[in-house]
């Protein structure tokens, strides 16, 4: 379901400069007991990030995944790229949550970063669901613009891979805001705050009870703690 999507991304990440990392085997590629589901994931080296991650999880018919999670340098204030798809096939329901995740809620950290984002949710007005987001605060690490979608992803009058990449455009654009001397954050508050998001999320994730049913209770805690949020233990 999300292939073309992950080869775009994959594809947008390269053509600004972005090189692989090497994964730990144990989170590269892991398969289910029943070896009818496999998680795969990817680390880049990208210009102007300290962290950007990938992971597409298969589980045929039942579910699809793709998630990325972009962290700026530390020297950069800017939002953190989040990007999370689900595709339960069998019941054609498709989860979609695009968003520059803020690091404060701010008015004037809002009009700085989040123009782009506010115009592209004009273009999609599918992705403006009111119901609620689960176990997340929306108030917290979410924008007021956030691309949150969830309902048959079948009634799209243009496809997901469409969205995906004009959302990426706009968090590229966000490069070209280079004035330093109006930046809202220090580096060593970003620092923080990113450490806090590692923090809230490793806690919070309702993926961490998804990924323990496929692949055990071990492998679930291990990932969520040293893959996807490893700040966790700063």
């Amino acid at each position: 379901m999300f292939n073309q999507i992950l080869e775009e991304l994959n594809s947008s990440i390269v053509a600004h400069g972005g090189l692989k990392v090497e994964v730990e085997s144990r989170f590269k590629e892991y398969y289910s007991t029943k070896k009818d589901t496999v998680i795969r994931s990817f680390l880049w080296d990208v210009p102007g990030f300290r962290r950007w991650r990938v992971t597409r999880m298969d589980a045929g018919d039942k579910l699809q995944v793709l998630n990325s999670v972009a962290y700026p340098n530390y020297s950069n204030d800017y939002p953190i790229l989040g990007i999370d798809l689900l595709w339960f096939g069998k019941k054609g329901k498709l989860v979609a949550v695009l968003d520059f995740q803020p690091l404060i809620q701010n008015d004037y950290y809002f009009k700085r970063y989040f123009e782009g984002l506010k115009a592209l949710k004009e273009n999609y007005p599918e992705f403006y669901s009111n119901k609620p987001m689960n176990l997340y605060d929306s108030k917290k690490y979410f924008s007021p613009w956030v691309l949150f979608y969830i309902g048959d992803g079948n009634n799209f009058n243009y496809s997901l891979t469409e969205v995906v990449l004009d959302f990426l455009d706009k968090y590229w654009s966000l490069q070209l805001i280079n004035d330093q001397n109006n930046r809202k954050l220090s580096s060593l508050e970003v620092n923080k705050l990113q450490v806090d998001y590692d923090h809230y999320n490793a806690e919070i994730d309702p993926a961490h009870g998804l990924f323990k049913s496929y692949f055990g209770k071990q492998w679930a805690d291990d990932f969520i703690q040293y893959f996807l949020f490893p700040q966790c233990h700063n």
